[in-house]
């Protein structure tokens, strides 16, 4: 059975951008219905301590953040649901919203579906992801201080991560499969006139290693393997930092919005409009550039103020 109520705005993602939006919805009583996603809580909910985030001055843990968040949403009235969204239709207004194969309509729809760190898809690395394993240098940089650290990836994203950990690793190896780089010769350039950063070629990281016991889990280095000898040995590192890139996770907008050809949604340069109006963007899924909970929670207060905008100019 579809639902028949035409809602004014449906937010489809809840990490801290969605879910900033369904409290500036809610607040400005439009009744948000939230589809939280594959993801609940989006990506800080694999983040174990966030100290970066405005406002909690000792750090939170970032489960214990979204968890707050949802809740300050929906004490302003945002109905939140543990579903994922299968489709979507904005070829008309009202907008069609699939769930489990039941129709919802909305005047408004806000995307805040995020973007999901490359893995290698290795059973170790989902493991230690957060306790030594990473995919985000600025936030998760600060825990390593003068530890020895390993960069996966070959590209400018594995150039920037390396430079960054500089600021607080003893030492950085660049680890990268071919003997060639994707990274523009800048960073390249950069990242070999470091003192700190050493680059490994043809090399793959087969296994991370640590210590797991009794729930406490801390990283002790890697099984890496040269894809030209044959060898493998361990490399002995305290933190691993997957800089492989991201990947938007907007597959079910295709054919629906605008999209670069990385599959990041296009925005207004001003605001968080699509190209169809009434559709918003904001978090992750829209931005390539800075992908922090701040910046997402900011454009997610953005989008919601655009969306009641565009409601308001609905009734003249």
């Amino acid at each position: 059975m579809n639902d028949a109520t035409v809602h004014n705005v449906i937010i489809i993602g809840s990490g801290p951008a969605g879910l900033t939006a369904a409290l500036y919805t809610g607040r400005a009583n439009l009744k948000p219905i939230v589809f939280e996603g594959l993801q609940p809580g989006g990506q800080l909910t694999i983040t174990t301590e966030v100290e970066n985030y405005p406002g909690f001055e000792h750090g939170i843990m970032g489960p214990e953040l979204m968890d707050i968040m949802r809740k300050q949403a929906q004490r302003f009235g945002a109905d939140c649901r543990f579903n994922i969204v299968e489709g979507v239709d904005f070829s008309a207004s009202p907008f069609k919203v699939f769930v489990q194969g039941k129709e919802h309509l909305a005047k408004s729809v806000i995307i805040a579906t995020g973007a999901s760190a490359k893995l290698l898809g290795l059973p170790s690395e989902t493991e230690y992801m957060g306790f030594g394993v990473s995919a985000c240098a600025t936030c998760d940089g600060f825990f390593f201080k003068d530890q020895r650290i390993i960069v996966i990836g070959g590209g400018d994203t594995a150039m920037e991560e390396a430079s960054y950990l500089t600021k607080f690793g003893k030492e950085v190896t660049i680890v990268h499969r071919r003997d060639e780089f994707r990274a523009s010769k800048i960073m390249l350039d950069r990242a070999k006139n470091n003192p700190k950063i050493k680059l490994l070629t043809n090399t793959v990281m087969e296994e991370v290693l640590g210590i797991n016991e009794n729930g406490k889990r801390t990283v002790t280095g890697a099984r890496m393997k040269n894809v030209v000898t044959g060898e493998s040995y361990i490399h002995e590192a305290e933190g691993i930092f997957l800089g492989i890139g991201h990947k938007p996770n907007t597959d079910i907008f295709k054919g629906q919005i605008d999209l670069e050809s990385t599959g990041y949604i296009k925005t207004s340069k001003v605001n968080t409009y699509t190209n169809v109006t009434g559709v918003f963007a904001c978090g992750d899924a829209q931005d390539h550039v800075y992908r922090q909970a701040i910046t997402a929670a900011g454009s997610g207060c953005m989008a919601a103020i655009d969306a009641e905008r565009y409601l308001e100019s609905l009734h003249g």
